[in-house]
């Protein structure tokens, strides 16, 4: 919590929420940011990221099989790219594209997010993104979050508005809240503050047999902090034990992806924010002494002699301060003559910037503004790509493990249930399905196989170039090379053919050809026959010599 509260304070004090009392509060929390380069780059992370990893202009991920020759079968494409698109429209549908940016965001200055994920029958799924500081995360024994808890405030109306139960006659069911609640009501002070703890754990009642919520494999529950004790009220009838809602869900519902985590722990361990705390510390430090040197240069501290005490004595441009000069007395003036070099703050300053800009990614995510686009040349730019994509690699796999995975199994399931998703063909009956990612970082990634590709064809082609033997160019498939590299670009699978419909065409083509030679031949051969037809017998030529031997 200490880290976490030194990383909001000097980064995005606005994302935090450590106390329950911070609802809704404007107060200025940004007392100890002089320079915003950390904040800044904060937000260009998390742009980046989201543009690279889960864009909504452009596909980002597509539903495949492990069996590729299956793949290759047009209807299995067919099937496997509407089931991708379809769960591309429910993203945009639902509110996820204004969540991820949040989350990225705490991944990268926090090293730890946490999205809640529910099933919504008018949008397919909705989701609540929760400030760091307000929650807590617990392993199973695979090092998954598997347990939830947090603190957040509801107003008493908005308390009964979720949790209560209304009986005929329009009034709560005030067994389900503590008297508090109930007085605070009919006192109507419905905007008072209540504190409610919301935990989510496995289940030790679970029973896939039942059907109530509360036997589902994670246990939900919702309960008023004030509340403590299992008593029940005389007068009342109000038992305390009770929870205001207890439920369940047969998915962790909540996704708390890591930038980078050692193992066993539950929060993460490292991020750009934590890399660069100790820069961002510093940089503050230098701002704050140079704005002191500049001060003391334009505003010095000034002496004067003892009789000025009770005079006017002003530093103003243009006011007048009057003194008498004695032998031996100085005047009103500045107590040290300030000459201040801020050369070689200047460049430690902006060497720290830099170092918060590369911890951030700064030069990755803004690559092509930076460059020099005079000189670079297309193929320069994909290779800086890929060379800085490395860079991110472990946390875009972190973040696949943590959050994207885990996020469509439960759209998946969601679609399925509320029957948004195609017929899938027979053939796919009992086969486990996957996520590919194909979002720009995702590419990246899969560049230097891709590249691998592209250099292995352009070497045979050229093999074959240099010793004038065609036949060498026969050792590459290059039907299944279209294929390999269609898959691993990501490219929709209605631009590329399948092998049954290539051989198709192919035998097609290849009996068009034979019905062309024989018609040619045909002709040739009729034509032979007209010309013999009408050739001269009498003289002694080719023809009469034959016939003569015959």
């Amino acid at each position: 919590m200490s880290h976490w509260r030194e990383l909001s304070d000097f980064i995005r004090p606005r994302r935090s929420r450590f106390f329950t009392g911070d609802t809704n509060r404007g107060d200025r929390r940004n007392q100890k940011i002089v320079d915003a380069t950390a904040t800044l780059a904060s937000r260009t992370c998390r742009a980046g990221m989201m543009a690279g990893i889960s864009s909504p202009a452009r596909p980002w991920l597509k539903v495949a099989i492990e069996d590729k020759n299956l793949m290759e079968q047009q209807d299995v494409k067919n099937y496997l790219h509407e089931v991708s698109t379809r769960m591309l429209g429910v993203f945009a549908r639902s509110n996820l594209y204004t969540s991820l940016p949040v989350l990225y965001g705490d991944m990268a200055d926090f090293a730890t997010g946490a999205m809640l994920v529910e099933e919504d029958f008018e949008n397919v799924l909705h989701t609540y993104t929760f400030p760091i500081g307000s929650y807590m995360l617990g392993n199973d024994d695979k090092g998954r979050v598997r347990v939830f808890a947090r603190e957040f405030r509801l107003t008493v109306r908005q308390l009964i508005m979720k949790f209560g139960q209304v009986d005929l006659l329009g009034k709560p069911d005030w067994k389900k809240f503590s008297l508090q609640v109930k007085n605070l009501w009919e006192q109507g002070q419905h905007d008072a503050w209540i504190d409610v703890v919301h935990i989510i754990e496995p289940n030790p009642e679970y029973d896939q047999n039942k059907i109530e919520s509360k036997y589902k494999k994670f246990a939900s529950c919702y309960y008023e902090q004030s509340m403590a004790g299992s008593n029940r009220d005389a007068t009342t009838g109000i038992d305390e034990s009770v929870y205001l809602r207890e439920s369940g869900y047969n998915y962790f519902p909540v996704l708390a992806p890591r930038w980078e985590v050692t193992d066993g722990d539950a929060y993460g361990t490292d991020c750009p924010g934590m890399t660069a705390l100790g820069d961002i510390k510093q940089l503050m430090n230098e701002q704050k002494r140079k704005h002191q040197g500049i001060e003391k240069g334009i505003h010095p501290p000034m002496v004067g002699p003892t009789s000025m005490r009770t005079a006017k004595a002003t530093t103003l441009p243009g006011d007048i301060t009057f003194v008498d000069e004695r032998e031996g007395q100085k005047g009103f003036r500045a107590a040290i003559q300030v000459q201040l070099d801020l050369q070689y703050l200047l460049q430690d300053i902006q060497a720290v910037q830099k170092i918060i800009g590369r911890a951030y990614y700064e030069d990755m995510f803004l690559m092509m503004s930076q460059s020099d686009r005079r000189e670079i040349t297309a193929t320069e730019i994909n290779e800086k790509a890929q060379e800085k994509m490395f860079m991110i690699g472990q946390m875009l796999e972190q973040a696949n493990v943590d959050l994207h995975n885990p996020l469509t199994d439960i759209t998946f399931d969601f679609m399925l249930e509320q029957g948004l998703l195609p017929e899938a063909p027979a053939v796919l009956e009992g086969m486990r399905l996957k996520v590919e990612y194909i979002s720009v970082m995702a590419e990246a990634q899969k560049a230097v196989g891709l590249g691998a590709l592209e250099r292995f064809t352009t070497f045979s082609i050229g093999i074959a170039n240099q010793t004038g033997d065609p036949s060498h160019i026969m050792k590459v498939d290059f039907d299944q090379v279209i294929d390999e590299y269609a898959f691993g670009s990501g490219v929709s699978p209605k631009v590329v053919r399948s092998d049954e419909v290539v051989q198709a065409m192919k035998a097609q083509r290849e009996e068009k050809m034979a019905q062309a030679q024989a018609l040619e031949s045909a002709t040739q051969i009729s034509g032979a026959v007209k010309n013999l037809a009408g050739s001269d017998m009498d003289g002694d030529n080719i023809l009469t010599q034959l016939a003569g031997k015959k």
